[in-house]
């Protein structure tokens, strides 16, 4: 079971015992005077049955806050709602515990003024009796004012106790939350650094690839433009050379019919010359030739 849930149901078991505890309190200050066993100095008064009403009523006050603290922080929606449900029932039950307290005192003060007038009944009756009766009533209100007043010393004692413990419980908590809020961030900050490290090293990867392909592209344009450099510089070549063998050939033609028409004209045969030969063309050794590329 979650941490949690536990301290919620334990909380729950505390709330039915203090709000038990209350409810008896409460009763026994409406029925306090009815019976001579309960004016005994020995026996309950009335100051100290309200201090155990109101402490148990502090009580409850403070497991209201600690439930309302916890019911947040349930696991479930469901769970969240049923303790929301729970916590206005417990202010109704408290509420209407104050009221029956306040019902209960004016109860009580209306009992003692019942058996007050009874006893002064008694005391003007006369009599040994009467005197008795006196002198126990002297002695049960000393004792009874040092009681009250010891009761209310420790009742005012346990209300600061109680005071001091809920603050403690409240401040424990606020450490609580911050310490779980700081923890979270932590560890959102130590996922973004992480992923900021992967980031970096993506980046100076990136950069470096960047340069070699910068490298092999001028690498890949200066080979490109040699080769075209050398294509060019031999294409240029080559139409050099065809020029120069044209022209050759023209020269040979012209040269073949100026003595053609002189032998003519001096009565000379010459040979038949078809126009189809290719004349025999002298190039320098020294030339080499060169395929087209």
């Amino acid at each position: 079971m979650d941490k949690v849930v536990e301290a919620v149901e334990m909380t729950k078991k505390e709330w039915e015992e203090a709000y038990s505890r209350t409810q008896e309190h409460i009763k026994a200050i409406q029925l306090y005077g009815i019976s001579r066993e309960e004016r005994n100095p020995n026996s309950n008064s009335l100051p100290r049955l309200n201090g155990l009403a109101q402490d148990g009523l502090a009580l409850l006050s403070s497991l209201h806050f600690k439930l309302d603290l916890l019911a947040p922080q349930l696991p479930t929606d469901d769970q969240v709602q049923s303790a929301t449900a729970l916590l206005q029932s417990w202010k109704n039950q408290s509420h209407n515990l104050r009221l029956s307290l306040r019902n209960a005192n004016l109860q009580a003060k209306a009992n003692i003024r019942k058996a007050a007038q009874e006893e002064r009944e008694l005391l003007l009756g006369g009599g040994g009796e009467s005197t008795i009766r006196r002198r126990n009533l002297q002695t049960k209100a000393g004792m009874t004012s040092a009681a009250e007043s010891i009761t209310d010393s420790l009742r005012r004692t346990r209300q600061l106790m109680v005071q001091e413990v809920e603050r403690n419980a409240t401040t424990l908590a606020t450490f609580e939350e911050s310490t779980g809020v700081l923890k979270k961030a932590e560890s959102e900050y130590k996922g973004h650094r992480s992923l900021f490290m992967r980031t970096r090293n993506l980046l100076s990867t990136m950069q470096r690839q960047d340069v070699m392909d910068r490298l092999i592209l001028a690498v890949g344009v200066f080979l490109f433009s040699c080769a075209v450099l050398y294509v060019v510089s031999k294409r240029i070549g080559i139409l050099k050379l065809q020029r120069k063998v044209i022209a050759a050939l023209k020269a040979g033609m012209v040269g073949q019919a100026e003595i053609g028409q002189r032998a003519g004209a001096d009565g000379i045969n010459l040979p038949q010359v078809h126009e189809n030969a290719v004349h025999e063309v002298d190039i320098p050794l020294e030339q080499h030739m060169h395929d087209e590329l």
